[in-house]
């Protein structure tokens, strides 16, 4: 079996790109998705962001609520260290869980899809890191069409994250994202091809 970290900037095409690897036959695990369930309500994980973070960041629902959680850590690198502390190992231990049960089930290839892959210091956990990039300007383009967020936003994201040079440095592989959907769809089926010959 075969694991690929695949990690990148925001609004750099991971999902995409995942999800392209979805379909032609990839489990992904995505650490985002295992960062909510790590944290919902009642958990030792929520106890600790709530006693952390203070009652403001609790949704009417009783979850976190990521968008108040994310301006308050974007805006304050020692409240992000504090965040990853906390989550960080958690999500570390479910995703080796779940690594273990795809070998078992007789999975030729896992993507997990990790926008902090590197800075996290899970790079041990993957065969392979691939890495999406894509330039800034379209980035924040994808970023005000997808999700609304205001170009200062973006721009504040972007300078807390690892530089690109930086990942790419570390990488197996890079995606460059900036191309047409079904050009990008037809270099990942060629990674893809390339990758299942290497198992």
């Amino acid at each position: 079996m075969k694991v690929i970290g695949l990690t990148g900037g925001i609004g750099s095409g991971k999902s995409t790109v995942a999800r392209f690897l979805a379909e032609l036959g990839a489990v992904v695990i995505d650490a985002d998705k295992v960062g909510h369930e790590v944290f919902r309500p009642g958990t030792e994980a929520w106890r600790e962001v709530v006693e952390t973070f203070g009652q403001r960041i609790i949704g009417t629902d009783g979850t976190i609520d990521r968008w108040k959680l994310g301006k308050i850590v974007f805006q304050h690198p020692d409240a992000r260290a504090r965040l990853n502390k906390i989550m960080h190992p958690r999500i570390y231990e479910r995703v080796m869980t779940m690594i273990e049960e795809s070998r078992r089930n007789g999975v030729d290839i896992v993507v997990f899809e990790a926008p902090l892959l590197l800075e996290a210091g899970w790079k041990s956990m993957v065969d392979e890191v691939w890495v999406t990039s894509a330039p800034q300007a379209t980035i924040i383009k994808r970023l005000k069409e997808q999700k609304g967020m205001p170009e200062a936003e973006v721009l504040a994201r972007i300078q807390v994250q690892m530089d690109d040079e930086a990942r790419t440095q570390q990488a197996d592989v890079v995606i460059a994202t900036d191309f047409p959907l079904d050009e990008l769809k037809e270099e990942v089926a060629s990674l893809w091809r390339e990758l299942r010959a290497r198992i």
